[in-house]
């Protein structure tokens, strides 16, 4: 990676020069620079996937969307970039009423929360989900939107200090990895099954997972944060006849209408405003300083995303 300098081009009709505000790092824009990620991009490229812009101006021609307004950057082009030139008919307006932080991190963490709480089983108020990986960002927006639809969460982390952090957010139980928690889900639940698992970690923590939920339970991944690869769990598989399932935003906005996609935004941009989803930001850098930034991001422990903040124009 290194930091460039390059001339936009002159705006034509229908287009729409973007100033960025804020863009957020994940742990996928590291996939995306190591060339692990799923969907990879022809090199060279402008990195990051996630962040909101500001129009500053508008081709020849061009009436909406409107100068002032904040929209989403658009991944195609790139993200951790000052400036972009778009095509204003693709842009997603963010409402008035979501902070600017908070829409800068309004593309990735919140869809995934919500796809899994509403793609794989159909939940009731009072049902029992269990997650892994807690403190993560997508951990505590699943704690905090399964609260918000009456579903209890079992939130599962290495560190049972961060506990309070989770209750606060929404989870109903906090239980730490090594706790032989899974050999006492039922009464952790007051007996009730759990019928979603939610894994990002893998490994040893995924195979906890197998053996918490209930017979006919599905186990999701997401993501797998340790690259520890997962015993396959045969017994659960045949004598409780559990799913192992995947989900990747990307392949789901792929595969549904865009009219799907944005009825799916505004409702998170409505949790948003009323300030049901909420992430903690840990800091902000300019993009001359994207080595610190990059490693604060992926640093353990660091308690909120970390953004680039741009002031151009």
């Amino acid at each position: 990676m290194e930091l460039v300098n390059s001339d936009l081009p002159a705006l034509k009709h229908g287009e729409a020069l973007v100033a960025l505000r804020y863009g957020a790092i994940h742990y996928s824009d590291l996939g995306l620079i190591n060339g692990t990620y799923g969907n990879l991009k022809k090199l060279p490229t402008i990195a990051g996937r996630e962040g909101v812009g500001e129009i500053v101006a508008l081709g020849p021609n061009t009436p909406a969307p409107k100068i002032g307004m904040l929209v989403q950057m658009p991944e195609e082009t790139g993200v951790w970039c000052d400036a972009a030139v778009v095509k204003a008919a693709d842009l997603l307006t963010i409402p008035a009423g979501v902070s600017t932080e908070q829409a800068a991190m309004a593309f990735i963490n919140p869809p995934t929360a919500w796809r899994m709480l509403h793609d794989f089983v159909k939940l009731q108020r009072g049902d029992w989900i269990i997650q892994n990986a807690g403190t993560s960002a997508v951990g505590i927006l699943v704690a905090q939107l399964a609260k918000h639809l009456g579903i209890n969460c079992l939130s599962v982390v290495r560190d049972i200090s961060t506990a309070d952090v989770l209750l606060k957010s929404g989870a109903a139980q906090v239980v730490a990895e090594d706790s032989g928690y899974e050999k006492n889900v039922a009464k952790l639940t007051n007996g009730v099954p759990i019928k979603l698992a939610l894994n990002a970690v893998g490994g040893e923590s995924a195979g906890r997972l197998c053996r918490a939920v209930a017979p006919g339970g599905i186990v999701v991944t997401y993501g797998g944060v340790t690259a520890e690869p997962m015993k396959f769990p045969t017994r659960f598989l045949i004598f409780n006849d559990i799913q192992l399932r995947g989900f990747w935003l990307d392949g789901w906005v792929r595969s549904h209408p865009a009219t799907e996609t944005q009825v799916m935004y505004q409702e998170i941009f409505e949790l948003l405003q009323t300030g049901v989803l909420t992430q903690p930001v840990a800091a902000k850098y300019p993009l001359t300083e994207w080595r610190a930034a990059l490693e604060h991001a992926f640093r353990a422990g660091k308690g909120g995303k970390v953004l680039f903040e741009s002031h151009w124009q």
